[in-house]
């Protein structure tokens, strides 16, 4: 039976391992098909492809992008991507710009309530690319003693309403999934049950993504519960989706489920690798 994770990230974004320790850590854990999903940079994929070749894992290129839709932050990932298209490479360095502006921003707010040096202290934290990112910011804070991990993090800091929050315009949904499957890829809404959208605004979501050119949803991810599971599966279904999983995992530490660890997808549903060539 075919051991396929999705969704991971490495040090190029806010993972713990490198790419190739982590290829390394999936192959230990039996994983026969990963794709490496660093937010908004596909610096990885080529030294995670040639790792992958070396472990028998069939590896697929992949990339998660930040997106701004109503007032909110969407992460869709693009797998199968061509990382070699122009405007996707544009688009994120755009992204990626951007995300110097909001660090900014945090640390400026978290000086306001008395935990200074935040800036560097995150940038400790995002390695050689420095594309920083929230969780750099949760790891300082634990690493001062501001919360016992970096969920609590997350909670107490760096949410809407929390004093490290700051808002921040991303690129567009239509821009992402435009990027991602004009590239050749398949573009997916990861962990939806995340974003907390009532009935009705995940409807109109998942229509307006579906109608710009989006194929799948992601059914099984670390923050989806067993319920959650079952009813986007059930939407997957409703709307024609593709249905994906990924554990979103970030480091052996910060991860729900463990590479390799992930259940397999509801009776139902059809995967997003059912025409994969290279699996068939």
């Amino acid at each position: 039976m075919l051991n396929i994770d999705l969704h991971c990230h490495s040090t190029i974004s806010d993972g713990q391992l490198t790419p190739t320790q982590l290829v390394e850590r999936a192959a230990m854990r039996g994983v026969s098909i990963l794709a490496l999903t660093d937010h908004d940079d596909i610096a990885g994929l080529d030294e995670a492809r040639r790792v992958a070749v070396t472990k028998n894992i069939l590896f697929i290129n992949g990339v998660e992008i930040s997106v701004s839709w109503r007032g909110r932050t969407l992460h869709i990932v693009g797998l199968d991507i061509d990382p070699e298209y122009s405007p996707l490479k544009q688009g994120l360095a755009s992204i990626r710009d951007g995300r110097t502006d909001r660090a900014l921003g945090i640390a400026r707010q978290l000086d306001k309530v008395g935990i200074h040096g935040s800036l560097e202290g995150a940038y400790k934290y995002a390695g050689e690319r420095r594309l920083i990112g929230r969780t750099h910011f949760a790891r300082f804070l634990v690493e001062q003693g501001h919360a016992k991990d970096v969920k609590s993090v997350f909670k107490k800091y760096l949410v809407e309403g929390k004093p490290g929050y700051i808002s921040h315009q991303w690129t567009l949904l239509s821009e992402a999934v435009s990027w991602i499957a004009d590239s050749g890829g398949t573009a997916v809404i990861a962990h939806p049950a995340r974003y907390k959208l009532g009935k009705n605004l995940l409807n109109e979501l998942l229509h307006e993504f579906r109608n710009l050119g989006g194929a799948a949803i992601e059914v099984i991810t670390a923050s989806h519960s067993p319920e959650q599971v079952l009813l986007f599966a059930q939407h997957a279904q409703r709307m024609g989706f593709l249905a994906s999983c990924g554990s979103d995992f970030h480091g052996p530490d910060e991860s729900y489920y463990d590479l390799g660890q992930l259940p397999e997808l509801p009776a139902g549903c059809t995967p997003i690798w059912h025409n994969w060539q290279a699996i068939n």
